[in-house]
């Protein structure tokens, strides 16, 4: 579970609702009809904007937002010396029994290539095409939530216009002044709020997820191209430290 994420959720409408019950209560701030512009107007922006399974697999990949086990890059460059040290003390295929250990499914392809002796060449070209889908799915996820955040104020602009033209039109019965006008007024701030304090932070934090598995994923592809191509074990650290900043590089030798 991502704690940044749960608590920034929690801090963000802790504070809001605070602010609003302090203010004089939550129930003035409840608005059937402004949710269903909002929600339901831009729920079908957005099926309009993707096809409807892209929109459904977004919602898979938002899960990253909350669930995403944290790999060290310096714990991926440790096994790939290890597998390396493994490779030229018994041989390329002693990793075959790693290859099929191992719940990474990238790193257990990328070994079973290498131990079936696949030119580096071709390695490379099938793992560098895994990496590039992986980077469009992930980018298709940040890319639908951002269209949620796009959306969501413009249909609370749309909603706002609505009760502008409903209590214009019914200026003479004063009753039906208040409810326009909350109309008008509810539907921006659930757009604002839906949109700056949900889905443009998941875009923002699917976009960070994607940074960091990507750079996993591309260094466990040169640590399997080197170990393919026999380096030496140091070699092979020197390879990965390469996408490291200095301050990080933590050598075995």
């Amino acid at each position: 579970m991502d704690l940044a994420t749960i608590i920034g959720l929690v801090a963000a409408f802790g504070l809001v609702l605070g602010s609003i019950a302090a203010g004089g209560g939550l129930a003035a701030f409840i608005d059937v009809p402004s949710l269903f512009i909002v929600l339901g107007g831009t729920v079908g922006a957005v099926l309009i904007n993707f096809p409807l399974q892209n929109v459904t697999g977004a919602m898979k990949v938002a899960m990253n937002a909350f669930k995403f086990k944290s790999v060290k890059p310096d714990q991926i460059i440790n096994e790939m010396v290890n597998y390396s040290n493994m490779a030229r003390r018994d041989g390329i295929l002693a990793l075959e029994e790693v290859s099929g250990s191992t719940p990474d499914k990238f790193l257990a392809k990328g070994l079973q290539l290498a131990v079936d002796g696949q030119d580096t060449k071709d390695i490379e070209k099938i793992l560098e095409t895994e990496i590039e889908y992986i980077k469009h799915r992930h980018k298709l996820g940040a890319d639908v939530f951002t269209a949620f955040g796009t959306f969501f104020p413009a249909l609370g602009l749309i909603g706002t216009l609505i009760g502008l033209v409903g209590m214009l039109q019914n200026m003479d019965d004063p009753s039906s002044i208040g409810p326009n006008m909350a109309i008008a007024l509810l539907t921006t701030f659930y757009g604002a709020v839906f949109a700056n304090l949900v889905c443009l932070p998941i875009a923002g934090k699917l976009k960070n997820r994607d940074s960091e598995e990507v750079l996993i994923k591309e260094l466990v592809l040169e640590g399997i191209l080197a170990i393919s191509a026999g380096d030496n074990p140091r070699v092979v650290e020197q390879k990965l430290h390469s996408y490291l900043s200095p301050k990080f590089r933590i050598s075995q030798f």
